[in-house]
């Protein structure tokens, strides 16, 4: 199992028609990478939690069109995509008393699955996954 670190941007947006659509056409513009993401709704506005290649490029850029965007360390794991391995990961983390807030992931080809979570300890859960 690989563990990264990664940058993952948060940004509140109108949660309307084509704004969603908009941020990613600006991001394709500027030849930013979207690598992972997930949208949450509000009752007025969505959370477009999102991991991406170059993620100093993408804050630049939306700041300058006056979005709100919160930059936190999230866990970056490629696991197999087999049944019972997220079960392991989350039983070890749990052991080692490490919770884990929100997490959202893909299943890819090639037989593997990029898994993005928000822990209470970043540090920790890394060097407990790593072993």
């Amino acid at each position: 199992m690989a563990v990264v670190v990664f940058k993952q941007l948060s940004v509140f947006l109108e949660n309307k028609p084509g704004v969603l659509q908009r941020l990613c056409e600006s991001f394709s513009k500027e030849k930013i990478n979207i690598q992972a993401f997930s949208v949450s709704d509000t009752v007025d506005h969505a959370v477009v939690r999102m991991v991406v290649a170059n993620p100093v490029k993408a804050i630049h850029l939306l700041e300058q069109h006056g979005v709100l965007v919160v930059e936190t360390d999230v866990l970056g794991l490629r696991l197999s995509d087999k049944p019972g391995v997220l079960a392991k990961v989350a039983e070890r983390l749990a052991k080692s008393k490490v919770n884990i807030e929100y997490a959202y992931g893909t299943a890819g080809g090639g037989g593997k699955s990029l898994v993005v979570m928000r822990v209470n300890d970043t540090e920790k859960a890394r060097k407990v996954l790593a072993r």
